[in-house]
């Protein structure tokens, strides 16, 4: 009689040990479920953040100039999709074609993934009409400024002549897109700076060898910042 009180004592002790183990393995794999649950929409909304990153700039916006997106072929020559750390300044540059438009200049960076003469790109081309072609999402980094391809936006402008001076076309839409970046990136006027100001090269050559115009247009700039 009691070996058999200890048998059945014994089997109930397993029983109860087999479902509290059939239990935690539940738990553990409820657990696991959610944490594969929380980390895909984490990945998910991350991706949607860089994504919203991409399209803030490439829909038709309502505080700024509307842009004609064309977005260059993914290739190691001018859109290596690279990830830009972050946007700390807005750099101006000139094309150093006098008469070319947005579109050939777009163009160029593009043909460079066939021709691979060299590496070079911009986040945005302004034309002498003022139209505004995004080549690059600003989430990627453009060839444009060296040492600060990791942490800026650029933008090339057209120019009808050899002196690189805007008509008046060209620089309102500089104006209201350098501004619109910066109130959507936090920047102030200090934060634009010119592709000279990195290497010491003549671009946008207007604007180094005339610093009173360079000095407007960051004027020009802070105004269209606080509207």
């Amino acid at each position: 009689m009691g070996k058999r009180t200890y048998r059945t004592t014994t089997g109930r002790r397993r029983a109860r040990q087999q479902q509290q183990r059939a239990i935690c393995l539940i738990i553990i794999s409820i657990v696991c479920i959610v944490l594969v649950i929380f980390l895909c929409r984490k990945l998910f909304f991350s991706a949607q953040a860089n994504e919203d990153v991409m399209v803030m700039n490439e829909s038709d916006m309502s505080d700024g100039p509307p842009l004609d997106v064309q977005l260059l072929t993914v290739n190691e020559y001018s859109r290596p999709q690279i990830k830009l750390d972050k946007v700390k300044g807005i750099v101006i540059h000139y094309t150093a074609n006098p008469g070319s438009t947005a579109q050939e200049n777009r163009n160029y960076f593009d043909n460079l993934k066939d021709s691979h003469t060299t590496k070079a790109s911009s986040h945005f081309v302004i034309g002498l009409d003022g139209e505004i072609i995004q080549c690059i999402p600003s989430s990627e980094i453009s060839y444009a400024s060296n040492d600060r391809n990791n942490d800026t936006l650029a933008i090339e402008c057209c120019h009808p002549d050899e002196s690189g001076e805007f008509t008046d076309a060209t620089y309102q839409s500089m104006v209201e897109l350098t501004g619109w970046l910066c109130k959507k990136f936090n920047l102030k006027s200090s934060d634009i700076i010119r592709h000279y100001d990195i290497t010491g090269k003549d671009c946008p050559k207007y604007f180094v060898e005339n610093e009173d115009a360079w000095e407007q247009f960051k004027k020009d700039v802070t105004a269209r910042i606080k509207e």
